[in-house]
């Protein structure tokens, strides 16, 4: 370097001229390294050819840490990266006349056509947080009030305005990727008649092979790391469950993550997490951690990790009261119905003479009789997910009709429209069946499809609402209804 600015453990070369610089330290801090390399962004020497002085692109590495500063942003300071980035990535962004950062300073004024007001605010937010460059962001919603609308509403901005080169929308399984995709091909934006996937492409990921042009990638945080890890097989039945929601979503330790140069961390500029208040910053953190991108959380419910995990930056704050208050949301009484299984989970006893169970595939949901060797004891969490009980549900249902019903709507002379959360598809089905066998129904219970927001929030009442069908179990979180008409009982069996 000139004189007075140090020597440089090395230098960044594209095309034969300089465009940044390394420093490289032994195992240990690096605590005070980028002041010391920011020397060398002004020093290097004037008959060295280069693409932009000062050098824009400055690393500090000591083999296990890499820290990175973009000196194109408006305001550069070091991030924390997985590993160097690619030349072809670097060479993208010298060429550019304005870094993504800047790029996110300038995006223009929210149209707020076809949204709610807490949807406007929550947009508006998140893009003030943007344009900090505070690298992850969390938005709470409360259930009903149009997270995924919101968030599809932010993907399009970014892409359009923010020029956002890819997006990873993030789901913990099957099918609320599905329903997430719905959500997107169903968006006209308020400044173009064509729909979302007209205007960019959007790739729901059913192999692990990324489309190069797809705009959106949408998956699951196992398959995601399924591909990380170079495989080019996937089971779609490790899709079916919740990995947010397991405590051993591997079975194992939580998962190493290595670098994988066909989806190098810049591929995504920003991840958005769907129902990430569950264990995305404990054992999926390193998954989710690998990609240099904005992130942003989305829940209804966070705890307190989870929005340490987010910096404390919780741009967006609307609890169910508020919700009810704004009439997005109805008020509720809560009913706990407990069953030893649930609470405690069971043992089948191998009998000496011979103990036979029906083994499901839950994709197929094909039946095969299997004798069991030995005593199978399982869980309370492993209820309706490996194990199913079919004395357990029946038993719910049968106390949900002769005495939550009667108590709730004394006036009603047959079962009002009931939503009931399952925890798959697989328990969904179940529960339909036990429904219909319990309260003699026919059609009049059914499977909701995906749901999506409306321009204005749905009518809030409690009422008999007569409406067929009566009965909807479902896996995803917001269901769409077979008709338009409100519903007058949530149920869970998901933790019940």
């Amino acid at each position: 370097m000139k004189s007075g600015f140090g020597f440089a453990d090395y230098l960044l070369y594209l095309d034969r001229k300089a465009l940044g610089a390394v420093e490289a330290k032994a195992e240990g801090s690096l605590a005070g390294v980028e002041a010391q390399s920011a020397k060398y962004a002004a020093g290097l020497p004037d008959n060295l050819p280069a693409h932009h002085r000062p050098l824009p692109f400055l690393f500090e590495s000591n083999g296990s840490v890499t820290y990175f500063t973009n000196g194109l942003d408006p305001l550069p300071r070091s991030r924390q990266v997985f590993g160097f980035p690619r030349p072809e990535t670097l060479a993208e962004r010298i060429g550019r006349p304005a870094q993504l950062r800047a790029r996110l300073k300038q995006l223009p004024l929210l149209d707020e056509t076809g949204l709610w007001t807490v949807q406007a605010r929550a947009i508006a937010n998140l893009e003030e947080s943007f344009a900090d460059a505070n690298p992850r962001a969390l938005l709470q919603m409360a259930t009903g009030s149009g997270k995924t609308f919101t968030a599809v509403n932010v993907c399009y901005r970014l892409l359009k305005f923010g020029e956002a080169k890819r997006i990873l929308f993030l789901v913990d399984r099957g099918n609320l990727g599905k329903q997430a995709e719905d959500e997107f091909a169903d968006f006209t934006p308020p400044d173009d008649p064509r729909k979302f996937p007209t205007l960019y492409t959007l790739q729901r990921l059913k192999t692990n092979s990324i489309n190069p042009a797809a705009k959106v990638v949408i998956t699951t945080i196992q398959r995601l790391y399924s591909m990380l890890k170079g495989e080019t097989e996937f089971d779609a039945g490790n899709e079916e469950g919740s990995s947010f929601d397991s405590a051993k979503p591997l079975k194992g330790k939580p998962p190493d993550v290595a670098y994988n140069a066909g989806i190098p961390p810049e591929f995504f500029d920003f991840v958005v997490v769907d129902e990430c208040h569950r264990s995305i910053y404990e054992l999926w953190s390193q998954v989710v951690l690998y990609f240099d991108s904005f992130l942003v959380g989305l829940t209804a419910t966070p705890a307190g990790k989870t929005i340490g995990f987010f910096n404390q930056n919780l741009v967006m704050q609307y609890g169910h009261d508020e919700a009810v208050a704004d009439g997005v949301n109805v008020d509720l009484d809560v009913y706990r119905i407990r069953t030893k299984i649930t609470e405690n989970g069971s043992t089948i006893v191998a009998e000496p003479t011979g103990v036979y169970v029906d083994k499901r595939n839950k994709l197929t949901r094909g039946q095969r009789l299997e004798r069991l060797n030995e005593d199978l004891t399982y869980t309370a969490n492993e209820l309706d997910r490996d194990v199913v009980s079919e004395s357990q549900i029946r038993t719910v249902v049968r106390e949900f009709r002769d005495k939550v019903l009667p108590e709730a709507f004394p006036d009603c002379t047959e079962a009002p429209k009931t939503l009931i959360f399952a925890k798959d598809d697989s328990h969904a089905d179940d529960i339909v069946r036990m429904v219909r066998l319990e309260f003699a129904e026919s059609a009049n219970t059914t499977r909701p499809t995906p749901a999506r927001s409306t321009a204005s929030p749905p009518p809030s009442s409690r009422s008999c609402s007569n409406t067929s069908p009566r009965a909807a179990p479902t896996s995803t979180p917001s269901p769409r209804w077979p008709d338009a008409s409100p519903a007058s009982n949530a149920n869970s069996l998901r933790r019940s």
